[in-house]
Order: C-alpha cells, then structure tokens, then sequence
C-alpha cells in the first residue's frame, strides 16, 4: 500500500525528491545538512531556510554554497520533504504551512509528538507507521526516548515489556548551543578558581553538579520531559500498557545521552537471549564486555549513529527483570540522524 505523503506524484519514478531544511543554522539543522551528506540523500534540490536574522548567511552542502533564506511561506513552494528544527511555537505555525504547500515535514520539535494524526517515527522500531500521513507531517521523537526504544523493542518483541524504570543523564548539547556555552564557561572559571557565571540555558550551575530541575517540575512531581518518555514510548511501540517510570537528570557532558534502564517481562527473558535479539537489532551496538573494557560511554558514542548497549544482567529483586545501560548521541541519532533515516523511509515509499 503506497503511503499517503502529499506529494511525489511521480511514485515509481527515478526522481529525487526537493528538499527544505529548516532552522537550518542552529545546532540540529547543520547537523541534518552534515547527515544527508555522509548518507548521500538523494536530493533533487535542496533549500535552507531560518528565522529573519540568519537569512543571508551562507552555508555550504556537497561543494556548492548556498544562501539561508527566510522562513515563509512562500519558501515552500515546490518542495517534497521538510526536515525541520525549530521551537515548538513555531512548527505549530510552519508546518501545516509547508504541508498544505505539498510537502511532507519531518518534524524535530515537541509541538506534534502526541497529536494522533501524526506518525511518531523512529525507523528501526515502527517505520510502518510511515503508511499514512493524514495531516503531512510526522514527529521525531524526544532524543531519550528514540534511544532508549531502540534498545527496548527487540527485547518487547521477545518478551513484552510490562515495565521500564529509567533514569537519564542527559548531555548539555539538550540545550542547544546555550547549553554547551553554559558549560564550557563554567568549566573555565572553575579551572581559573573564578566565580562560575550565571547559566543562560540551564536552570543552575552544571559544571562538577547534577540538575534534576533542569525542565519545570509539574504539580505531580514529573518534569515535562519525564512524561515525554511515558507518553513517546507507549505511542511509538503501539503499547498503551507499558509502565515508564523516569527520572530525568542533566549531567556535565558535552554530548552523548546515557540511561540506566530495568526492565520488567510479562514472560521469561535470559540475558543470553536479550544479547542475541540486541545483537541482532537494527541500530543497535552491544557492547557487553566489561572484562575488557566494553561499557558504552558518551564519549565513545560522540559522532556515531548507532544506539549502543551494555550492562546486560539480571535484576534479581523482580520475576523476568533486566538491567540495560544505554548510551547514544543525542544530537545524531536523538535527533538529526532519525530524522534523515525518516526522509529515507518516505523515499523509499513512495
């Protein structure tokens, strides 16, 4: 069944789609335009698009130099797909734009994760769920969740999932730009014995600290992002009985989101068995050894594409429990990668 995706009227045709990145200058948008390079996306035509201020700027794909040019309506004319990285606020006015203007809009903001007319896609998990686009656009999800159902579904697949308690480090780069600034000036003035600056991204000092308030806590008790991965990871492994209890907590990382995870099984699970469906997983590293070394960390993760794993073992304290160790970069796959690997998959269906 050929998926509903507004335009590519040409389906079975050899025609490479015409492309529209947009926040094209922040941290996620150069990092879409360096990804759809390594991956050699087949694009037809490509245009780069931002707000007021950054329109003018020049910014180079393949070779060839091209100007940022603003954020408008207009831009959208003739193009097919939209991968785009913007505030919330401003994809809720863009993309239905772009998406009445005959475009498909990958989106990287939180603005439609949870609406049910629109896919929330990470391709090694539910790529089916690309089949029908009733309103044009489809959601990327939050950057710990994508890495963290990566991890989950061979071993839902195996089991079924009953429970996830998950507790997250979160990278600086969550922030953005801002957020690495925060860090490396406050870094410096510790290594200076300076008084650290204010934070402009980060709700406190993270530097040689942990912030657990870094997003607003709820009259509940839960952050806006905790509830992300309730809600993101039930919509996205098609299961609306899973428990997720999360933690969210920002650590003093540059880049590289890292989870500690335990898992609880409807049936038996062996770690032998959870190595082999991990093993075996599309997008998944495992490293397992750590007689030898081989314990995923963000460092190591930094650059990569791929979800890696580690940690694999028992939890003795719950009948079928495991204990996974989770870490990718959150900028690539958490963000930039999964959004391009999505703009393959509507290619590839149309």
């Amino acid at each position: 069944m050929p998926v509903a995706i507004g335009r590519f009227p040409y389906e079975g045709h050899d025609v490479n789609p015409s492309v529209a990145v947009v926040g094209a200058t922040g941290a996620v948008g150069e990092l879409m335009r360096k990804v759809l390079e390594e991956r050699n996306f087949p694009v037809g035509s490509i245009k780069f698009l931002a707000s007021e201020r950054s329109a003018g700027k020049t910014v180079t794909f393949r070779g060839q130099d091209y100007p940022v040019e603003p954020l408008r309506p207009e831009a959208f004319a003739g193009v097919e797909i939209v991968l785009s990285s913007t505030p919330a606020s401003i994809s809720r006015e863009f993309s239905p734009i772009a998406a009445k203007a005959g475009a498909i809009v990958v989106d990287n903001s939180s603005a439609w994760r949870m609406d049910p007319d629109v896919p929330l896609v990470v391709p090694e998990v539910n790529a089916h769920a690309l089949t029908l686009i009733p309103k044009g656009i489809v959601a990327n999800p939050n950057c710990s969740t994508i890495q963290m159902v990566v991890a989950l579904k061979p071993l839902h697949d195996l089991a079924r999932i009953n429970r996830v308690i998950v507790s997250t480090y979160q990278a600086s780069s969550g922030k953005g730009a801002k957020g690495l600034y925060d860090l490396d000036r406050q870094f410096e003035s510790l290594a200076k014995g300076e008084p650290v600056p204010p934070p402009t991204a980060h709700a406190g000092q993270l530097a040689g600290n942990v912030l657990t308030h870094d997003w607003k806590i709820g009259e509940d008790g839960y952050t806006e992002e905790e509830w992300k991965m309730v809600r993101e990871t039930r919509k996205i492994l098609g299961d609306e009985r899973i428990c997720v209890v999360p933690t969210c907590v920002r650590v003093p990382v540059r880049t590289g989101h890292s989870e500690s995870i335990a898992l609880e099984f409807e049936r038996a699970i062996t770690v032998e068995q959870a190595r082999a469906a991990l093993r075996k997983a599309p997008g998944v590293a495992l490293m397992d050894d750590p007689a030898k070394g081989e314990v995923p960390t963000p460092l190591m993760a930094e650059g990569r594409d791929e979800v890696f794993v580690g940690r694999v073992r028992p939890d003795p304290t719950v009948k079928h429990g495991l204990l996974l160790w989770v870490v990718a970069d959150n900028l690539r796959k958490g963000a930039a990668t999964n959004a391009v690997q999505i703009a393959e998959e509507l290619v590839k269906r149309r």
